[in-house]
């Protein structure tokens, strides 16, 4: 044969990392859709009014080579100094066993939030060490399973506060110690609700005059006090005492419980998560049980399943939000998994030991730099301090700051007068001694043979924590890596299976993409760097935002919100800007429709809105009539809609355009929630048809992972007449902060820069097309099986569909639920259940998964449906067929078999791998009981063995 030459790039054009189907298994689809090509499917789904004009560009598509060099170039550009700059952010030393076996793992960074317990036993177990790690260092009963910051954390204990206390003062008292960016964020969470905030030393507090009071500890410059005093005058005023703790501190001094105080919150950064230039870390939030039914985000409770065993779940209506849409008292959705796990795993790998040792190591330090200081001349506040000391130094301060820097250190500015220093896990020896030397201080840190210490004997911690078995396992690696392996195979994440979750997007989160955020230029820049350290974080931040805005077709972005549902209340605390700014703050009036996410009216009553629910039609679309009389009705008082585009229905409606046109039309601003952009990318500009604002989950559709419920980005991207009034830099203390760093979750953005520079724009529109192609193939696939309940006028869906199992409630006893446990034994995640619709399904399986995963669930949901079938028709008992008794776990295979249907139907259905099923670790999670007895800490090993009985 003639010699023929190939060129074989195996990341071509439409960029196959991503994309799942090959060309070959399209042309299948193809044929059982009907069509004869992809742009057939899209002209028959996509509205050809509001698509857009020109086709994305940004040049040729990087291979993985190209793209890692260009973002070593932008890395470079950042100079890692050893910050020493505090107000929150510390140097830490992640473990190198956590780093790779968690950080750096897709068992645990793709994996979805733990809704469904039976396939989340691993994570949900690591969340429950990390509550009980809080609640045993804080001195409190209750702790949750994280919060997205520390500044979002102090807000939500405020209007928790709010709720819980008996006292019916409008005002809350803020510490002026506090970090400034908690109180920038406290501040901009009051003003909607009416909550007057009073900054002042707590020695001038009021007890008589607000409903609760937050005092930081240590405070922002190293002051140390007892607030016991103050907490007990806010008791007999039926008020509410907070404190923001650092949790490292809390290993030597007196706990908030001790204090009294009723909750406690803070970060759980420096438990080995890298500073990251101000995120993603895992706040945490505590509280007295009495309280506990009044805390937000998700609370980890112990259970048992239908055998009696232990088991683990989210408990007390977790997602409320989603349930009591405006009545809920928080919109938190996602949490900081990954980086709970990752703290949580540093306290197991250090012990109540460990953490002590390393906390008295920083603060020997400390004293002795201060001590040195002191003997030179300085003086040194506060008297008593644990990391953190303020040396006052008159005119000289710009001089030694200058000084430092040259010594490869970077200290804060107090004031004009006043130099701060905090000391962390990773400061050595040269970092004392480079300190010393810019204060013109030469001195051998060697030299000090004798300990120091200024902590005040008053405040010593007396009682014990972290006292659980599992916090004093045997520490070797071995030991260590096996434990994390364990937990890891509880679990089923995308590394095992398509995870088909409507609205959650679980697409691939590519190796290439992932691998930058471990590189030291990207994950220890402290936030409060000077800017010209952090050079290449910018360059990619603001290229970032310039491709995002072509995408979305918006004229500005923030970075800030670092998740979806905060993305949501940003936007909409813009608008409210807007609005007040053109002297039309009495602009109250939010009109959402009823298949919107429970997130959206949640966000409005927290941006002071009153919400109005327009209904749907009979197809899922938005009643544009009642759109229109319920704006009129609105008149000047209109403030915004919110609406989902393609709708929460998985529809493409027709009448996008002219919602957004009754709502300009009544003076309102259109929020169009980002959630659903997977469909959307490259072919429709939500700023183009008719959209003001929007949030962007950039773990969604831009390939950040969902790490097990959290890290999220929600960046929301704007109008250029709204863009004056995006969240400002919360630590400048400008209004409307929403998160505690100007960027949010900075170091997760490369990810998404890479996502886009090596996709191009043409691959991401190809993205988009194949996740419509995938949605539409599986409602093809189970048509005659299960209704759709929902399609578009020429039949078909968008990127997700909605089925509809009610039926079979009547027809044969089967809900919703028993065909989510049923698909665990098959080896896959549940879809959506009951949202938007309950007793539904709604798929979504994005464009990552290849025809042959596709079809594997296929056959799956068929052979439950054949399986449904024989209970229908009295072939299989109503109430013990594989249906009910799912998930199958191998004690169901030890003894005898009692049941009506064999071992291989129970336990290898059609979809199921047979050499590498996926086993549950737990059958059936009984949830009532769980809420019933509820267990939010690790329970003794004993407790385990009296649950079962």
């Amino acid at each position: 044969m003639p010699f023929t030459p190939t060129d074989y790039r195996p990341y071509d054009f439409a960029n196959r990392r991503h994309i799942g189907p090959s060309p070959a298994e399209m042309a299948e689809m193809f044929t059982t859709l009907g069509v004869d090509s992809l742009d057939a499917l899209i002209d028959e789904t996509v509205p050809r009014s509001i698509r857009q004009a020109e086709p994305l560009d940004f040049g040729k598509p990087r291979s993985e080579r190209e793209m890692l060099y260009q973002m070593r170039v932008t890395a470079a550009k950042n100079s890692v100094l050893r910050s020493l700059l505090g107000q929150g952010y510390h140097g830490t030393v992640t473990p190198p066993v956590i780093q790779r076996n968690i950080l750096e793992n897709p068992a645990w960074y793709t994996a979805y939030t733990p809704y469904q317990p039976e396939i989340s036993q691993g994570r949900l177990e690591a969340l429950l060490n990390f509550q009980t790690m809080i609640s045993d260092l804080t001195g409190l009963e209750v702790a949750n399973a994280s919060l997205l910051d520390e500044a979002t954390a102090c807000a939500e204990a405020m209007t928790m506060a709010q709720r819980v206390a008996k006292s019916k003062a409008k005002a809350f008292f803020v510490d002026a110690a506090c970090h400034p960016q908690n109180i920038a964020v406290m501040k901009t969470r009051a003003e909607p609700l009416g909550i007057e905030v009073i900054v002042d030393d707590p020695a001038h507090m009021d007890p008589e005059a607000v409903f609760g009071a937050v005092f930081q500890y240590p405070g922002t410059h190293g002051e140390l006090r007892d607030f016991s005093g103050e907490i007990a005058a806010l008791h007999a005023y039926k008020g509410i005492g907070i404190v923001a703790a650092d949790p490292l501190a809390l290993t030597l001094l007196k706990e908030p419980g001790a204090m009294g105080a009723d909750i406690a919150v803070g970060s759980t950064q420096r438990f080995g998560v890298p500073m990251a230039y101000g995120g993603p870390h895992a706040a945490y939030i505590a509280c007295r049980e009495a309280h506990k039914r009044a805390l937000p985000g998700r609370l980890v409770g112990v259970s048992i399943d239908a055998r009696g065993n232990k088991a683990y779940r989210l408990a007390l209506q977790t997602r409320e939000q989603h349930i009591r849409r405006e009545k809920a008292t928080s919109n938190v959705c996602t949490a900081q998994a990954l980086l709970a796990v990752m703290a949580s795993f540093y306290a197991v790998f250090h012990g109540p030991e460990g953490l002590k040792a390393i906390a008295q190591r920083i603060h020997r330090k400390t004293a002795r730099l201060a001590r040195k200081l002191e003997e030179a001349g300085y003086q040194i506040a506060p008297e008593h301090f644990f990391d953190t000391i303020t040396v006052e130094v008159g005119h000289l301060q710009k001089g030694i700051i200058l000084a430092a820097l040259k010594e490869g250190v970077n200290l804060r500015p107090v004031g004009k007068t006043r130099i701060g220093i905090t000391l962390d896990e990773a400061t050595r020896s040269p970092t004392i001694e480079a300190v010393w030397r810019a204060f013109g201080v030469v001195a051998d840190d060697r030299d000090f043979t004798e300990d120091y210490h200024r902590l005040p004997n008053a405040l010593a911690r007396t009682s014990d924590y972290l006292t659980h078995p599992v916090f004093h396992m045997n520490r070797a690696e071995t030991e260590m890596m096996r434990y994390m392996r364990r937990l890891a195979d509880r679990d089923l994440a995308l590394d095992r299976a398509m995870i088909p979750l409507g609205s959650c997007t679980m697409k691939l989160n590519s190796a290439a993409e992932m691998m930058p955020v471990s590189w030291r230029e990207f994950s220890m820049m402290h936030p409060l760097c000077p800017p010209d350290q952090a050079a290449g974080y910018h360059e990619l931040i603001e290229d970032l935002k310039a491709k995002l805005c072509t995408i979305t077709g918006y004229d500005a972005m923030s970075m800030q919100p670092n998740s979806g549902a905060q993305g949501e209340y940003a936007g909409l605390l813009t608008i409210r800007a807007f609005h007040a700014a053109r002297g039309e703050g009495h602009r109250d009036i939010c009109l959402i429709p009823m298949s919107a996410h429970g997130t959206n009216p949640a966000s409005a009553h927290m941006a002071g809105m009153e919400v109005v629910v327009v209904k749907s039609a009979a197809n899922g679309d938005i009643d544009v009539a009642d759109f229109r009389a319920k704006a009129q009705a609105a008149g000047d008082r209109l403030a915004a809609s919110m609406i989902t585009y393609p709708s929460t229905h998985g529809v493409f409606e027709e009448t996008v355009r002219e919602v957004c046109d009754i709502t300009h039309e009544f003076g309102g601003q259109v929020y169009i929630d980002g959630a659903n952009l997977n469909a959307l990318v490259g072919l429709v500009k939500l700023g183009e048809i008719g959209g003001d604002v929007s949030h962007l989950n950039l773990h969604k559709t831009f390939a950040i992972p969902h790490g097990g419920g959290g890290p999220g980005m929600g960046p929301i991207g704007v109008k250029a007449h709204l863009a004056p009034h995006l969240p400002g830099d919360p630590f400048s203390g400008a209004s409307g902060a929403v998160s505690s760093a100007p960027y949010g979750s900075a170091s997760i953005l490369p990810i998404s820069w890479a996502y886009i520079l090596m996709m191009g724009g043409a691959g991401l529109a190809q993205a988009t097309k194949v996740a419509i192609l995938n949605a539409n193939y599986i409602a093809a696939r189970l048509a005659g099986a299960f209704e759709v309940l929902y399609k578009g006028p020429t039949g078909r869906v968008a990127h997700e569909c909605i089925i509809d199992v009610r039926p079979f409630a009547e027809s044969a006893g089967v809900t919703v639920e028993d065909i989510a446990k049923r698909l665990i034994d098959a080896g896959f995640h549940a879809p959506t259940m009951s949202w938007p619709v309950a007793g539904t399904l709604m798929i979504e399986p994005t464009e990552s998964e290849t025809k042959a995963e596709l079809d594997r669930f296929c056959d799956a949901m068929l052979a439950i449906r054949e399986e449904i079938r024989a209970i229908e028709a009295g072939a299989m008992d109503h109430d013990n067929n594989p249906l009910k008794n799912a998930p199958h776990t191998t004690e169901d295979l030890v003894g005898d078999w009692d049941r009506p249907y064999s071992r291989e139907q129970g336990c290898f259905p059609p979809g199921a791998f047979r050499v590498d099923k996926y086993w549950p670790p737990v059958n059936r999670v009984d949830n009532v009981y769980g809420d019933r007895n509820l267990v939010c800490i690790c329970p003794p090993l004993e407790a385990y063995a009296d649950a079962a009985e």
